[in-house]
């Protein structure tokens, strides 16, 4: 489809201005779905943010959430969202937008990740904190970060190592770990729930949880707990930070590996 005299680029203006209005619609219709799983919950929605989920996404649908209000979002291959985050940069120049490593991080990929994450969602090993400490100090004092690496530990709900997630029973020694790193600042607990769950029951275990550390770590306010499928269920159960990709963005357009 072209204009007279237009060539290929009014072709190219009608497909960015129609994934504008998809991803205006969708990111509606989930900001509406959760204020109402607020309300339900007795919740102020102010307690509840919404990440979206970038991974898989080109960078110019990161750009449409950002001038749609959105500052905060979500990746989880370091190699990807590197990439990613330096073309958003050109583009947008705001220091309030945040990013946030919400999936699996190897070992020697915590400097790289340093560099732009605000916080890490997925931590559960003390070689993890060791280097993810390390790396952040580092940039600290390369002036490369203003401020330490927010924590939140992920939580392994039904003990399978493939998974990811701390054991429940190592979680307070990951905690202290993570408060005395210089570089790191501990922020509360992430979780899945397993394949096949019963959600309600899953989050549930999980702000019991989430409880019992606060006694020791009261300023980890955080839960990141629910995505597109069981938003509702995780704000029932306290959640602070819901991560939703597929019903804001639509299906993943790469395959993950």
């Amino acid at each position: 489809m072209t204009a007279a005299g237009g060539g290929e680029g009014f072709s190219v203006g009608v497909e960015t201005m129609s994934r504008v209005g998809e991803i205006e619609a969708a990111l509606g219709a989930v900001r509406e779905r959760l204020d109402a799983a607020c309300r339900d919950a007795g919740r102020d929605p102010s307690e509840v943010s919404l990440l979206p989920v970038t991974k898989f996404f080109p960078e110019s649908d990161a750009r449409i959430l950002y001038d749609l209000g959105c500052r905060e979002f979500g990746e989880s291959r370091e190699q990807e969202a590197t990439a990613k985050i330096e073309a958003f940069r050109a583009a947008v120049t705001d220091p309030s937008v945040r990013w946030h490593m919400i999936g699996h991080l190897q070992r020697n990929k915590a400097k790289a990740i340093a560099h732009w994450a605000y916080a890490i969602h997925s931590v559960d090993s003390e070689r993890l904190v060791g280097a993810l400490g390390r790396a952040a100090t580092a940039a600290l004092d390369a002036g490369e970060r203003s401020d330490p690496l927010r924590v939140l530990l992920q939580v392994s709900l039904d003990g399978d190592p493939h998974r990811g997630g701390a054991a429940i029973a190592d979680l307070e020694h990951l905690a202290a770990q993570v408060q005395s790193s210089p570089g790191l600042e501990y922020r509360g607990l992430m979780a899945v729930p397993p394949i096949d769950a019963d959600p309600d029951a899953a989050f549930e275990e999980l702000q019991n949880i989430h409880a019992r550390l606060r006694r020791e770590h009261p300023d980890a306010t955080e839960l990141s707990a629910g995505m597109t499928n069981d938003l509702e269920h995780a704000v029932r159960h306290g959640s602070t930070c819901v991560r939703v990709g597929t019903a804001v963005l639509g299906s993943r357009p790469i395959t993950s590996k």
